[in-house]
């Protein structure tokens, strides 16, 4: 293993290569995995564009738009760890929506977004079909261990120190969950590409021997 500092646009352009070159006639199922203060949502929304640009239509699917309803997420409480852990996002619902009908034998109808963290509501968003040698890229923490489908898994590493440095103290709550995430799952040790992101000007790439 070895960790090569790469600058931010060479990272997307690298990582779009990677995918692109794991994409067949089929539809990539890509997790994009990291705690807020990573930013997956914002290297899930820069990689779009170099992929269509490479040939393959691209998806971003935010996991913080397959929550659960308030009056099940928070049922113990707005600042539990544990239930932010175990049971805010809807996996079900993610797993029927999004990466079933990515996968193998699926439709490629896929609903974007399915629930509104700020209304607790249905979105009511529109399906859209990923044809054929698409890519859906979904975002957020906690993607992994859980069982969920993914044929790629870009992990975005922290520092205990830094995840603590660059959380928002409004989410400090949410610290311990990490803390579990990494020691019940190790996200790092079987992720397909790992980027460290202590600080995100300054990202690094760590290079497995493993093949994608």
């Amino acid at each position: 293993m070895r960790v090569r500092p790469i600058s931010p646009p060479l990272l997307i352009t690298e990582l779009a290569d990677r995918l692109a070159d794991a994409a067949s006639s089929g539809r990539l199922r890509v997790a994009v995995d990291g705690a807020p203060a990573a930013r997956p949502a914002r290297l899930a929304d820069a990689l779009v564009d170099p992929l269509r640009a490479l040939g393959h239509p691209a998806l971003h699917v935010r996991a913080d738009d397959f929550l659960r309803p308030a009056s099940l997420r928070l049922e113990r409480g707005r600042t539990n760890p544990d239930a932010y852990y175990e049971g805010w996002v809807d996996e079900a619902g993610l797993r029927r929506e999004v990466l079933d009908p990515a996968g193998p034998d699926g439709s490629g109808r896929i609903l974007p977004s399915l629930w509104d963290a700020r209304t607790d509501r249905a979105s009511r968003a529109a399906y859209v079909d990923l044809p054929p040698g698409g890519v859906v890229l979904v975002s957020g923490a906690f993607l992994l261990g859980g069982g969920l489908a993914f044929d790629i898994v870009v992990h975005l590493e922290m520092s205990p120190a830094a995840l603590r440095r660059r959380t928002a103290p409004d989410l400090a709550w949410t610290l311990p969950a990490f803390d579990r995430y990494a020691a019940e799952v190790a996200p790092s040790s079987f992720a397909d590409m790992v980027v460290r992101v202590d600080d995100p000007r300054r990202p690094a790439l760590v290079e497995s021997d493993r093949p994608v």
